[in-house]
């Protein structure tokens, strides 16, 4: 069964945008994976097809109402649907390649792209709504955000990358940063590829390997091994 992603959104135009080229588009025309977009206004029910209404208790903008979204959500996730059900939000959960993985080895997922001030608390609760970040910024919806969520997600698929292996290595992977990347050339602009790269001797460079991808995750990104620490100590 290929992997299932149903988005809902007020801008269905917006996909698949860019998960409908290189990678994540030949996975989508070979049929690794399916994408189902959902457009919320149509499960309004008065003529203006209105999704939004002022804020409860007073503040600006205007908030995705509860019974316009859980319509659209069960028409597009019926009650006995198990795929997790993520709402992209600046005040969830930051997303991580652990979870990506997760993720991954699921049948599929639904997306909810939010927007204006926000969504209505209670659909949030009751349709298990679980509010995923991708970074301490503000998008002008959730549409972006779950571009990001679904190429993270899709190139992990079998199939989809050239080279199974070739996402081993990467950041997060193992808890630090990557290591740095060479090719040919051998000599560019007076500099040169580290020589260890380039002696065969497969122990060396994996030591190296390792050496740098520390230093550059304790330069770059100190709190990532404060977490590997206490996850080692556990």
């Amino acid at each position: 069964m290929p992997f299932n992603a149903t988005i809902l959104t007020l801008y269905p135009d917006m996909f698949p945008g860019p998960l409908g080229m290189s990678m994540a588009g030949r996975g989508l025309e070979d049929g690794v994976w399916t994408l189902d977009v959902r457009n919320i206004r149509d499960a309004a029910t008065d003529r203006h097809a209105s999704v939004d209404d002022t804020p409860a208790g007073g503040g600006p903008g205007m908030v995705l109402k509860p019974d316009v979204l859980a319509r659209a959500m069960d028409a597009a996730s019926p009650e006995d649907d198990t795929r997790p059900r993520l709402l992209m939000s600046p005040r969830g959960k930051p997303l991580t390649q652990a979870r990506v993985r997760e993720l991954a080895a699921g049948k599929g997922v639904v997306i909810v792209c939010g927007r204006f001030e926000g969504v209505d608390e209670r659909v949030i609760e009751a349709r298990n709504l679980e509010e995923v970040s991708i970074g301490d910024y503000i998008l002008s919806g959730g549409e972006p955000a779950a571009h990001v969520v679904l190429d993270a997600i899709v190139r992990l698929l079998p199939g989809i990358m050239g080279n199974d292996a070739s996402g081993s290595e990467e950041s997060f992977e193992a808890g630090l940063l990557e290591h740095p990347q060479f090719t040919r050339p051998r000599e560019w602009e007076g500099r040169e590829i580290p020589p260890v790269l380039l002696s065969g001797d497969h122990a060396a460079i994996a030591r190296w390997k390792r050496e740098q991808a520390m230093e550059l995750t304790r330069a770059r990104r100190p709190d990532l091994l404060e977490g590997k620490n206490r996850d080692e100590k556990a």
